[in-house]
């Protein structure tokens, strides 16, 4: 069946108002025939024909419009200004300010077949003050990357990627604060990046500001890092395996490494939307995302799935390339108390 509206522009609100704080309950019969319109805001790889396409084949008379963005910093800026859908996809770093801003309404677990199988059901953001805001659906790792025959020896530290050896061939994301601030304060040997004091953040933003010409470029999508190592530009990057994987099936010989500074986790998933409208059908698709069979996509695709049930449907090398055994020692990438602050310093990095 073909996916209706993949290019859609979601419809705009007025901001906040005019949604609920009620928790969306779950479905009456949950093997009625949906019908009526989801309307889905999510990275590309969450709308894929199939990630999809199983929920309208049971749902003939369903209609699911799609919009999709590049990173949770654009995403949150656009449900805060007034863009609406039932579904969004959003990291747990991400919760937090948005279920503030009244944009985010609670589900039911019970509405989640399979959430009794799932990781990170209670970590912190799929949880805020009791009430359960979302579907674990994704997650994956922040490490190192590394062209196996430009740099034979590999990489295995964040300090790597700020080596004179690698000045101007190195590369660390341009579209979000969080990751490359934390991971400065971890390559400076701090222990606790979510939960910077003033002085650490002064640090960690002016260690980046002392580099600024080691880098090539700030990759911002997954294409742009892809695209760096393709051309060869770069040879060292921060990213996740999931992201390696993607450079490996372009032709280059990419490998993925923990740094051993620590290395940096996060989670994605389904919320719905303080508007959300259809929720009957925003429960199908978040019940089939969850599923094994689902999981078993993600895990092709590199990611960590959050379903243990697709472990066993998984590539026989997926614990491997996906980082698995590291996942458990990693770090979460939480809400930093005071994020705005994180953001003007490395907006200042990046203006320099």
């Amino acid at each position: 069946m073909i996916l209706a509206g993949l290019t859609l522009a979601l419809a705009a609100g007025c901001g906040s108002g005019g949604g609920t704080e009620e928790v969306a309950a779950a479905p009456g019969d949950p093997d009625a025939e949906l019908t009526g319109t989801l309307r889905v805001f999510a990275y590309e790889d969450s709308v894929t024909p199939e990630m999809i396409d199983p929920v309208l084949e049971d749902n003939p008379g369903l209609k699911i419009e799609t919009a999709t963005f590049d990173s949770n910093e654009e995403a949150a800026a656009k449900l805060a200004g007034g863009f609406e859908a039932d579904v969004v996809e959003i990291c747990l770093d991400e919760m937090e300010p948005l279920v503030k801003q009244e944009l985010l309404r609670p589900i039911d677990p019970k509405g989640i077949t399979d959430w009794d199988e799932l990781e990170f059901t209670d970590a912190e953001g799929i949880v805020l003050d009791g009430k359960t805001y979302g579907v674990p659906l994704s997650a994956g790792l922040e490490g190192l990357i590394y062209n196996s025959e430009e740099v034979p020896e590999g990489i295995d530290q964040l300090t790597d990627l700020f080596d004179p050896q690698f000045a101007g061939r190195s590369t660390i994301q341009g579209a979000y604060a969080l990751p490359v601030i934390a991971e400065a304060a971890l390559a400076l040997g701090i222990e606790d990046p979510m939960n910077l004091s003033p002085d650490e953040l002064e640090q960690a933003k002016q260690y980046l500001i002392d580099h600024k010409d080691q880098f090539r470029s700030l990759w911002g999508s997954d294409s742009d890092l892809v695209n760096l190592f393709k051309s060869g530009e770069v040879v060292v990057a921060a990213a996740g395996p999931q992201l390696a994987q993607r450079v490996i099936d372009a032709g280059v010989p990419a490998k993925w490494s923990p740094a051993e500074e620590g290395t940096l986790s996060w989670v994605c998933g389904f919320a719905l939307t303080s508007k959300a409208q259809n929720t009957d059908a925003a429960y199908a698709l978040m019940n089939w995302q969850s599923s094994p069979e689902a999981q078993a996509i993600r895990a092709e695709d590199g990611y960590l799935v959050t379903n243990r049930k697709a472990i066993a449907l998984a590539p026989a090398n997926y614990r491997e390339v996906a980082g698995v055994e590291t996942a458990d020692e990693a770090i979460a990438e939480t809400y930093p108390p005071d994020y705005p602050e994180w953001v003007r310093a490395f907006q200042e990095f990046k203006s320099q």
